[in-house]
């Protein structure tokens, strides 16, 4: 009886280790790595808060690495998270062209691969991102409706960013017509190293010299290329001229309170992180992007590759509805509306 007794309990402990070590393997194949480019933008930790919680939620185990603004680095973080068990990898790119090599090292392992907001050309990517193009749209149609005429300057974002040239599209798409017309004159335009406002600013500050200070709107591609824009305008006493961003940064949501920036289309990261996490998660289980639901086939970008993509909406924010970023969670009334005067104040911040 004694003999029998200790075999059914090792029985039943070799059932639950192996209830044990099948729960941890199913873990560690749903683990998703993430190699973010940098956390300069304040909206990537808006991002990696919603990653990380779609993750966990899914069953699946977050992991990441900061590349902080190095091609090297992202290379060696890749091949970092694929050592540490990522079966599939959220990448956001520091340098689109530079990281393609880890990426192919990455798919050559069987290893799904998203591209997190920024295009990585190639045909077994996963691409999930705003539509940027439409977000290139909103902030033309932004300024043009406040300036429909004049000197307009374009201070675009990073040259290794394919999304710059997605903004950029459609921002001509909405202001060509007036600039064949010869009603908008573009006396500057300029790319922005590493979306770093300072660099920013700098270009802004030598268009402004370039041109005498005679600049009517400015057609900024993002937030913090934004803020640098505005430094610049308000060291020369021109704060209030139109001026785009986009991001939904809580500095740039006071901006447009206070007069100084027109619109920030408004990406709201936390859906953005969210439908990262589900997918990976799903990847992860085997799913084929293909099959993964809101998904369609597109092809842009220089090479046109034919990719798996998922596209969220953007909300143009003006100082009409600022009350939408208050309203879904994003920014505190006192938040966008400090320093705002009573007087100017616009419909949010009464």
């Amino acid at each position: 009886m004694r003999i029998e007794h200790r075999a059914f309990r090792g029985w039943i402990l070799s059932i639950v280790a192996a209830g044990v070590l099948c729960a941890w393997s199913t873990v560690f194949a749903q683990t998703v790595g993430v190699s973010w480019s940098n956390f300069q933008e304040e909206r990537w930790k808006r991002d990696e808060a919603a990653m990380k919680a779609a993750i966990e939620k899914a069953g699946g185990k977050y992991i990441s690495a900061d590349a902080q603004g190095s091609n090297e680095k992202q290379a060696a973080d890749i091949d970092n998270l694929i050592t540490k068990g990522a079966k599939v990898l959220v990448v956001l790119a520091w340098d689109a062209d530079a990281v393609l090599p880890a990426v192919k090292r990455a798919r050559a392992e069987g290893i799904p691969v998203i591209a997190y907001d920024r295009l990585i050309q190639d045909k077994d990517v996963f691409y999930l991102t705003f539509d940027n193009i439409e977000v290139g749209r909103m902030q033309a149609q932004g300024v043009f409706k406040v300036k429909a005429a004049g000197n307009y300057v374009f201070i675009k974002g990073a040259p290794t960013d394919p999304n710059a040239d997605f903004l950029h599209k459609g921002q001509l798409e909405v202001l060509n017509p007036a600039i064949k017309a010869g009603k908008i004159k573009v006396v500057g335009e300029q790319y922005t190293e590493g979306w770093a406002p300072e660099n920013a600013q700098k270009n802004m500050e030598q268009i402004l010299t370039k041109n005498a200070n005679k600049v009517d709107a400015v057609v900024a591609s993002n937030d913090g290329t934004a803020g640098g824009v505005v430094a610049a305008l308000r060291a020369q006493n021109l704060v209030g001229i139109p001026v785009s961003g986009q991001d939904g940064d809580i500095a740039a949501l006071n901006r447009v309170a206070l007069g100084e920036q027109t619109v920030s289309v408004f990406k709201d990261a936390r859906k953005l992180g969210e439908a990262a996490g589900s997918v990976a998660v799903q990847l992860a289980k085997g799913k084929k992007p293909k099959d993964v639901a809101g998904t369609v086939t597109w092809a842009e970008g220089t090479k046109k590759i034919p990719m798996i993509s998922m596209f969220l909406k953007p909300v143009p924010v003006t100082k009409d509805n600022l009350d939408y970023v208050i309203t879904a969670g994003w920014a505190t009334k006192e938040q966008v509306c400090k320093g705002v005067a009573a007087a100017k104040a616009p419909k949010a911040c009464k």
